[in-house]
């Protein structure tokens, strides 16, 4: 099949537009859609300037999708004084896991010349992952964890680096099982703050809305999100970026496979359903925020009593969870 934009080899074909693109009209489609994501979520602020620029943390693990985020970031902004990107990598301590996406991301920072931090779980909390989901002392999935742990890391990386915002790299099908499990669940509340937390442009967020007891705020914003993720893994296989695309041994969130597996399926059999239901989350999330954003915002936080991260409770969620693996 020739492909729609000129007469080379198509590579795909989006069921959801129809349209079937070689290997460079692909990676022009993908390219296109993150800048206008840049673009409509206000990501650079209009007050970044060459001698005052703007840092920007992204979380960089190897995978596909932090991969090729990184890659289009840097060809986005290579020529862009006003905007400095840092990688950030976190080894959560798995065996044979996290090494050799440590690798890809060494080889990719190295090759874009972009500063690349690592840190560790075992340096920062004195645990390993293997060690925390062999303890289980709170009968909770390896990813409730390390979710928590992860998000305490980057946001106090991202204030240690001076960054004004963090960049993750979640794609399409992230977001719209996001939206269907925060819908399903009837977590109103949960829809506000995820779409303050990183969906709203910059202009129009609430900033203590964003904030909980399990994580510090920090800016946060998803250029990916509006790109399928089989997109994804074609853009890092066309691109030959040195991507680890490995799923992690303790990966076991049931209720979001079981989501996912619900979404593709419609999305098999109704092309755009994920974008469909990303474009009617975002509004309804934007009414839920409206309602719900200032209230969350009238919960009183102090500091942690042990690390100082703002919380509702004398300690935070990340420091009660090493306390609890501590004394197991």
């Amino acid at each position: 099949m020739d492909c729609d934009k000129c007469d080379r080899e198509a590579v795909m074909h989006a069921a959801y537009s129809g349209l079937h693109l070689c290997d460079e009209h692909f990676r022009r489609s993908v390219d296109k859609r993150v800048r206008r994501r840049i673009r409509e979520d206000d990501l650079l602020s209009s007050s970044a300037t060459p001698d005052d620029p703007e840092t920007w943390l992204i979380g960089l693990s190897g995978g596909k999708d932090s991969v090729v985020l990184t890659k289009l970031l840097h060809d986005t902004f290579e020529e862009d004084p006003r905007v400095e990107l840092v990688a950030l990598t976190i080894h959560e301590g798995i065996e044979g896991y996290r090494d050799e996406s440590l690798a890809a991301c060494e080889e990719l920072a190295a090759d874009l010349g972009i500063r690349h931090e690592v840190v560790t779980y075992e340096e920062e909390f004195d645990l390993r992952m293997d060690d925390v989901v062999e303890k289980d002392p709170e009968n909770m999935a390896a990813c409730a964890y390390c979710g928590v742990f992860r998000r305490d890391l980057l946001s106090k990386y991202a204030e240690e680096f001076g960054a004004d915002k963090l960049l993750t790299g979640h794609n399409l099908d992230d977001e719209a099982e996001t939206a269907l499990m925060n819908f399903l669940e009837g977590d109103v509340a949960q829809t506000a703050k995820h779409f303050d937390a990183s969906l709203a442009p910059f202009g129009e967020r609430d900033d203590e809305a964003t904030r909980s007891d399990q994580d510090h705020f920090v800016p946060r914003a998803k250029p990916l999100r509006d790109v399928p993720e089989k997109e994804v893994a074609l853009y890092a296989r066309l691109a030959d970026l040195p991507a680890h695309i490995t799923e992690c041994p303790h990966s076991s969130e049931a209720y979001r496979g079981e989501i996912q597996d619900l979404m593709l399926s419609l999305e098999d059999n109704h092309p755009g359903t994920r974008h469909s239901i990303m474009a009617g989350y975002e509004q309804l999330a934007a009414l839920a925020a409206d309602e719900y954003g200032a209230g969350e915002g009238d919960r009183e936080l102090v500091e942690c009593e042990r690390c100082g991260a703002s919380t509702t409770r004398d300690l935070c969620r990340k420091c009660a969870l090493v306390d609890a693996i501590e004394a197991a």
